[in-house]
Parts: structure tokens; sequence; C-alpha cells
């Protein structure tokens, strides 16, 4: 009995050892190619203070993104994200549908999208510029991205990245109902790729 038991124990730790292991955070290791985004790991998320008494966090439960990497070409790697804006969610369904419409014109303007131009590297962190369309409206961005690290165990093939940024929702006709929301804007992402 103990002996299929240590046995079975001794299997298990020899399958997931490689899953366990500390991921690469050498960027030069990730390989080429192209990443997508891996949703079931990802996370957006807004927040503003309310009324200046908290943080007031948001989620959009629906995005996705996708990135082209090459080592040899680290400096022209490309990043695209699509948000659906339709999917902000607050904890409560009628008051995330106020805000999608309120703050975000969801009606007219349902999907943001980020097209990364420039790419500068500082070893693990770098920045991220770019162009967020937002409420129909394009404006520079510039997102702080730490990259996690890269890793290709039993999962497959996977980069994780956190970035964080800020917005000023009034640079994107977003000005009503100030005197409850602030204007800035914090952006915060976790997010897992997967080789393709």
């Amino acid at each position: 009995m103990i002996r299929p038991l240590a046995a079975a124990l001794m299997a298990a730790l020899l399958m997931t050892g490689p899953a366990l292991a500390a991921p690469s955070t050498d960027p030069a290791k990730m390989p080429a190619g192209t990443y997508a985004l891996e949703k079931t790991h990802a996370s957006l998320l807004a927040r503003v203070r309310h009324m200046g008494l908290t943080s007031y966090t948001m989620r959009f439960n629906r995005f996705d993104a996708r990135y082209d990497w090459d080592p040899k070409a680290p400096d022209a790697a490309k990043l695209t994200v699509t948000i659906d804006v339709t999917s902000l969610d607050v904890g409560d369904p009628k008051t995330s549908k106020n805000f999608a419409e309120d703050f975000l014109d969801a009606k007219k303007n349902p999907k943001a999208s980020f097209v990364s131009k420039t790419i500068v590297r500082d070893g693990d962190h770098g920045t991220v510029n770019g162009e967020l369309t937002l409420r129909g409206v394009t404006r520079p961005v510039t997102l702080d991205v730490t990259f996690r690290g890269y890793e290709s165990g039993i999962l497959g093939a996977r980069a994780g990245f956190s970035a964080s940024g800020h917005i000023k929702r009034s640079d994107f006709g977003s000005d009503n109902m100030s005197m409850f929301a602030a204007d800035d804007i914090e952006l915060i992402i976790e997010v897992e790729f997967t080789r393709q």
C-alpha cells in the first residue's frame, strides 16, 4: 500500500517539476513568434477616485491582445489590444451598464483599441508608447511594463507581463459627472500570452 502511494507521489512530483520552475526573465530567451492573450489568465482594471473618498475599481471582462516578438529585433515588437467596453463590470449589472454608456459612450463606440508605436526596454522593464482609441477619439498613451518571464513547461510556451498607466478621461471626451468621478484614470494590467 505504501509503495504504490510513494510511486504515485514521485510520478506527480516529476511531472509537475518543470511547471514549478521559475520562468526566465531574460527577454532574449523568449522565442520569436506571435503571442496571443491567454484570456483565463488576464485582467484589465481601471481605477478612478470617487468623490475623493475611494479608488473605485472597474474591470473589463472581455478584451483581446497579441504581440509579435523577435529577440533579434526587440524594439520592433508590436502589440495590439482590443477592448469590449460594454463588458465594463463594477459588480452590479445596472451600474455597470450605466457607467459604460455614460463614461465610455458604449452604444456608439462599443470597442476601444490600443496599438503600440514604440517600445523602449530597460532590462525586464520598459515603456510601451502607443495610441489608444476610446469613445472614437485617439490619443497617445504610455504604459509602464514589467516582463514577468517566459517559460515553456507543461502548459506550453507562455510569457507574462504587468503594466500600468494613466489617462485623463476628458482627453477622450468623457467629462460628465466630474463631481463624482475624477478625471485621472489608472490602468492596471496583468496578462499572460501563449506562443502560437
